[in-house]
This record gives structure tokens, C-alpha cells and sequence, in this order.
């Protein structure tokens, strides 16, 4: 009889996982990472993908790599979930192997016209962005930066930071993240 084969856990499945691992309830994980316990549950429960900042503070709260988060689950099915989510941004990491190091790089594409929604990115350390094509408003703090292709912003990522295409087209950016 054919073997079926096992479903990959989901970043959120994992989370929960490891959460109770550690016997920690969704409380005092929304303590340790200055979330929210909803916002948590809606993580766990798959019904929204948290920006790769909220890996990296889920993952210091759990004690655990960030890339552990994501481990099992498929490229492709992690770009579909954040589109899911935004219908609007996906990304694509571009330093695979390194997840175990404190700098990594991403394609960030961005829909036209759109918004990256729901979400407001926070996390230690500092990012730099590099606009390939289109035109994005990045807002940090109070600042709004408007950055079109071949500019760069470097700024503290641990103040709260969102991001927006300003185009009628696509935008692309290479982000590197940098945690200590």
C-alpha cells in the first residue's frame, strides 16, 4: 500500500508549535513580542502571514531561528499565502543558507498602486532598500521617504516602518535586513 505523503506544517502550525513547547499561552507570547494575542491567533491560525519583522520577534520570543519558522513550508506556498494576505506584496529570499546569519536579502515585489495593508513593520536592528523599477513610499516613523528605481534608504528597523508602491506598474526592491 502506497505511503501518503505527510503535509508540510504551516508557519503558523509551528508557531503554535513551538509556543507550546515552551508552555507558553498566547498571552505571555503577545508579551514577550509587544503583538497582540489576536494578532498571534490569526498567525497561528493561518489567516494572515506575518511580515518577515514578525518572524524575527516571534522567533527571538520562542528562542528558535527564524528560518525555523519557515523550514518545511514551500517557496511557492509561502508566496501565495502572502498574497493571500495583501493581495499585493510578496518576497523571495535571496540568501538561502543563510538563516542561521543576522543578514539577509529579499526581492520585494509590490503590486501597482498598492499599499502594503494591515501591517506596520517593526523589529531590531537596521534595513536597507534598493528600488529595481517603480516608484515606493516608504514611511518610517514621521518620515515618508519617496524612492524611485536606483534610489536607497538605510534606516533603524526598529522604528515602525511601512511600505507603499507608488506606481502603475509593479515596483521591486531588494530589502536587506540586518538583526543583531
Amino acid at each position: 500500500m502506497a505511503k501518503k505523503a505527510e503535509k508540510s506544517q504551516s508557519t503558523g502550525e509551528r508557531i503554535r508549535e513551538m509556543r507550546k513547547k515552551l508552555n507558553l499561552d498566547i498571552t505571555q507570547l503577545a508579551e514577550k513580542t509587544g503583538l497582540t494575542a489576536d494578532y498571534l491567533q490569526e498567525i497561528e491560525a493561518d489567516a494572515v502571514v506575518p511580515p518577515v519583522g514578525t518572524l524575527i520577534t516571534i522567533s527571538r520570543a520562542l528562542a528558535v531561528d527564524s528560518a525555523a519558522l519557515l523550514a518545511e513550508e514551500k517557496k511557492e506556498e509561502r508566496r501565495r499565502s502572502y498574497r493571500k494576505r495583501t493581495k499585493s506584496y510578496s518576497y523571495k529570499n535571496l540568501t538561502p543558507g543563510a538563516e542561521d546569519k543576522h543578514l539577509w536579502a529579499y526581492l520585494v515585489t509590490l503590486d501597482p498602486g498598492k499599499a502594503h495593508e494591515m501591517v506596520e513593520y517593526k523589529h531590531p536592528g537596521e534595513e536597507f532598500v534598493y528600488v529595481l523599477e517603480g516608484k515606493v513610499e516608504i514611511q518610517v516613523g514621521e518620515a515618508v521617504h519617496q524612492l524611485k528605481k536606483g534610489a536607497t534608504l538605510h534606516f533603524n528597523s526598529s522604528i515602525p516602518h511601512n511600505l507603499k508602491n507608488l506606481s502603475n506598474k509593479k515596483s521591486q526592491l531588494i530589502v536587506v535586513v540586518y538583526t543583531p
